[in-house]
């Protein structure tokens, strides 16, 4: 996470059960650009479910992984979108644990999926909106 970091909202949710792919947009705040990442269908119902507030009775892998980092004593900065290389996005989670600052590489989906629930904020690389611009 070294460059600019652009904060972005979930803007949407686009599911199509009849696609292996689905689509969550990343809008940035107060501006016009936005991101569209493509996701797998079981991401973004865990991502659907919480902007929902649907409840389970146990909890669900994003759930199990937001209580591990707590159980460790760590906490949920943030998560950015760092890259996108040959269409596939990169991403990170920052958690603090004491003094200590981690960078955890993940799958941009399971990044938003534990942002929305832990309501800790997204941000986009500025290198990532360059390289959409280049590409589109």
């Amino acid at each position: 996470m070294a460059g600019t970091q652009v904060p972005v909202e979930l803007a949407r949710i686009i599911i199509n059960e009849q696609s292996p792919h689905q689509t969550i947009v990343l809008r940035e705040k107060g501006g016009p650009r936005q991101l569209d990442i493509d996701i797998g269908i079981f991401e973004a119902w865990a991502i659907e479910s919480r902007v929902k507030d649907k409840v389970t009775a146990r909890p669900m892998t994003h759930d199990l992984l937001a209580n591990v980092i707590r159980e460790l004593g760590g906490e949920l900065q943030a998560v950015v979108i760092t890259d996108l290389q040959g269409g596939t996005f990169f991403a990170e989670l920052l958690v603090v644990q004491g003094k200590k600052e981690h960078r955890i590489d993940c799958r941009p989906s399971d990044a938003v999926a534990l942002a929305v629930r832990l309501e800790v904020p997204v941000f986009v690389e500025e290198e990532v909106f360059r390289k959409l611009a280049v590409s589109e």
